[in-house]
């Protein structure tokens, strides 16, 4: 009698990578992050939002969380049944926490300010958890949409919409240039 060993199935990708809390890193996190979701074959309207959401998240571990000789690590993790990839950004700083976000009038030529802002516009949802033993985890969730009900504020093809609501997310409509 032969039995058949139940395979588990790949519905889970995952991508974790530590990096320097430092500019360089953050711009790295968001360049590997980016080709890992073009390996995973995700949408352009996934990947677009990933980018920029990996971007402010890296950002702030390597600003914000910064621990003199301490790294920060992005985690993505791609569920292929329920359709939602997650970006976490982990650092040591647990003392400081993000705020929720309630400032919508920085402004326009101010240098910082509008990172988590630029989250929240583009994941369905984000939040924080503690990293024991003293730091943090900054996560953000994305849905995946068929390419039929995304609006075209976000595909690239009208980018209007998107400067009256966000009027710095200029960039985040466009598609990326290959």
């Amino acid at each position: 009698m032969s039995a058949t060993t139940p395979q588990p199935s790949a519905a889970v990708r995952t991508f974790t990578q530590q990096f320097s809390s430092t500019r360089r890193g953050a711009r790295l996190a968001r360049l590997l992050a980016y080709e890992q979701l073009r390996t995973w074959q995700a949408s352009p309207y996934v990947t677009d939002r990933a980018e920029q959401i990996v971007a402010e998240l890296a950002a702030n571990a390597a600003l914000h969380g910064r621990v003199q000789g301490r790294d920060f690590r992005l985690s993505l993790t791609h569920d292929l049944a329920t359709g939602v990839l997650r970006i976490a950004a982990t650092d040591a700083r647990g003392d400081r926490l993000p705020s929720p976000v309630t400032d919508f009038v920085t402004p326009l030529d101010s240098e910082s300010g509008r990172g988590l802002l630029i989250v929240t516009a583009l994941a369905d949802r984000w939040g924080t958890e503690p990293y024991p033993p003293g730091g943090k985890t900054v996560w953000a969730e994305l849905s995946h949409q068929p390419a039929s009900t995304v609006p075209p504020a976000v595909t690239g093809h009208d980018d209007t919409a998107m400067r009256t609501t966000v009027p710095w997310l200029e960039e985040a409509g466009r598609p990326r240039q290959a």
